[in-house]
């Protein structure tokens, strides 16, 4: 039986894949680098692993790498790319800035490369330490299409086009739409904060001064604003948050049940219950005990990863992953 839904589940992806391939012209493929680099992908999850054993939060981080890189010019690595003295890249973007886990792609990048120089794409690789790097932490699995290339342009101004913690329902929905992704995508997406933490900074607004007039934000449960009040001061800059208190450490449909009950901690969780359609996955998860969210939250990754990619001879294959060749 486990088998037959394995295969199922591939072919739906492979289905997936192929709608993407006759958009793009040269399609993502499951093992891509199977004749030129046959070992690029468990040098990966290798490189992955050893991280991730010592330092399990790493892995929302790299999550939340996936899809910072994306949301903005597509899933080409621009994330990555460091800053120069004439151009202030992506990561250095004021939404980027608590991004970490950077060690890990480059560690893996100089494995592949060791291997196989010139041959693996950050993109890819990118792609591949996220999808490790959370069923690592025993979270779901699944299939990457590999042959992404890199992009070489990276600007700082348009990480602010990316999905905000204090966004409505109305533009969360139009983000999602433009990159391709349903309302049901934006959903399921938006579970990957059952793992990872954020700081007080990013809610001191919603606890303070929402409407500028000292008051908090009402679409939070009455009852949970003085537990955070207690750990977050108005100025506080560096204490950090559970995203999904109590299960932040576990891959699970938790969330559901915290955004269900107005605790989700950005205004951007809370927006869920504002929809329709998201509303109603938010309580499916919740009461069915997240019955079919590792299926749903697997197909939307490989929706995900399949943003905006350059393939066949744009972009190309950088050396270092911080740098454009």
């Amino acid at each position: 039986m486990a088998i037959q839904k394995h295969i199922a589940l591939l072919l739906q992806f492979l289905l997936v894949a192929l709608v993407f391939d006759v958009a793009n012209g040269y399609p993502l493929k499951l093992g891509f680098y199977q004749k030129t680099c046959p070992r690029a992908e468990a040098i990966v999850k290798r490189t992955t692993a050893n991280y991730i054993y010592r330092a399990p939060s790493l892995a929302a981080a790299l999550l939340r790498m996936q899809f910072h890189d994306c949301f903005v010019r597509g899933c080409d690595g621009s994330v990555l790319i460091n800053s120069t003295r004439k151009n202030q890249a992506e990561k250095d973007g004021i939404p980027n800035l608590s991004l970490r886990g950077f060690q890990v792609i480059d560690a893996a990048k100089t494995a592949v490369e060791a291997a196989c120089p010139g041959v693996v794409s950050c993109a890819d690789i990118l792609s591949l330490v996220a999808r490790d790097a959370i069923h690592q932490i025993k979270g779901p699995y699944w299939p990457v299409p590999l042959g992404r290339r890199d992009g070489r342009v990276s600007i700082a101004s348009e990480s602010f086009t990316l999905p905000a913690p204090f966004a409505n329902i109305t533009q969360l929905k139009a983000q999602f739409v433009s990159k391709g992704l349903s309302v049901k995508d934006l959903a399921v997406l938006s579970g990957g904060h059952t793992v990872g933490i954020s700081h007080c900074s990013t809610i001191a607004t919603r606890l303070y001064n929402f409407t500028g007039k000292g008051d908090t934000d009402p679409s939070l449960d009455p009852r949970y604003v003085p537990q955070l009040k207690r750990i977050c001061f108005p100025t506080d800059k560096t204490t950090l948050l559970a995203m999904d208190p109590g299960s932040s450490k576990s891959f699970d449909e938790d969330y559901y049940s915290v955004v269900l009950k107005r605790r989700g901690l950005f205004q951007s969780d809370a927006a869920l219950l504002n929809d329709k359609t998201t509303s109603a996955y938010v309580k499916l998860q919740a009461k069915s005990h997240g019955y079919t969210f590792f299926k749903d939250f697997q197909a939307s990754m490989v929706k995900m990863g399949q943003i905006g990619v350059l393939t066949g001879k744009v972009g190309e294959i950088r050396k270092h992953c911080a740098l454009i060749n």
